[in-house]
């Protein structure tokens, strides 16, 4: 029969009747030991597979605040956009309606009405105020300061016929015009005259009989909104606007 080693054995109590205490803590750790090894590197692979969570957390924690730090910045320049889309369609109302404004003005640029006429006669066909006449054209101008968008149209009508009518009622309307710019100051952009001769006047159904010139005050409604005259606008009536 064969002996067990002692490395593998347990000693066994010799004739000497017990076992050497030392030979036993020999036995032991050399069992131990081996288990000692395997458990630091049980230790050693934990620690590793905490420092890879560890690390595996830190990096998601970073990804998901970079994300989130992106979402809000996107949110942001939504934001942003949507205002900048609401102020451009504010924008883009108030251009519209200052089109229609616009539209409006142009359309009524051209469009006079009347708000007075004058009558001035003369003496035969000579081109000479009378101080009646002279009266007349200077409360017209008086009715005239301080307005804007109007035009005064002029007529001249003679009692001679044909060419020297024409020549007659076109010195007298130039008597006229003379006078309002001399004397007041009138620009000459807003005086427009024209020679009728013995062409018969609205109101008559026979030709002139004396020498006149009649003015008519045309206005323009636009203008008339935004300045008013300081005597007030006479409508076709002769009363004067309050």
């Amino acid at each position: 029969m064969v002996s067990p080693s002692p490395s593998t054995s347990a000693p066994r109590e010799g004739f000497w009747g017990r076992v050497n205490p030392f030979a036993r803590k020999k036995w032991v750790n050399d069992r131990v030991d081996p288990l000692k090894g395997q458990l630091n590197e049980l230790d050693e692979v934990n620690a590793n597979n905490a420092r890879d969570i560890q690390d595996v957390d830190r990096r998601a924690q970073t990804g998901i605040r970079q994300a989130q730090s992106t979402a809000d910045a996107a949110n942001q320049t939504a934001s942003a956009a949507g205002s900048r889309a609401q102020n451009a369609s504010s924008i883009a109302q108030g251009a519209s309606a200052r089109v229609d404004r616009l539209n409006s003005t142009v359309a009524g640029l051209d469009q006079y009405s009347q708000a007075k006429e004058v009558a001035v006669e003369f003496r035969g066909s000579q081109p000479i105020l009378s101080v009646a006449a002279r009266s007349q054209l200077d409360e017209l101008a008086a009715n005239l300061t301080g307005r804007q968008g109007y035009i005064l149209e002029i007529e001249g009508h003679s009692p001679l016929a044909g060419a020297a009518g024409v020549q007659s009622s076109g010195r007298m309307a130039e008597a006229v015009k003379r006078y309002l710019v001399t004397e007041h100051e009138i620009p000459v952009y807003r005086l427009h005259s024209v020679a009728l001769g013995n062409t018969s006047v609205e109101d008559e159904t026979r030709p002139a009989k004396a020498g006149s010139v009649r003015i008519r005050l045309m206005e323009n409604s636009l203008a008339a909104q935004e300045v008013a005259s300081p005597h007030g606008a006479a409508p076709s009536t002769g009363a004067e606007r309050p």
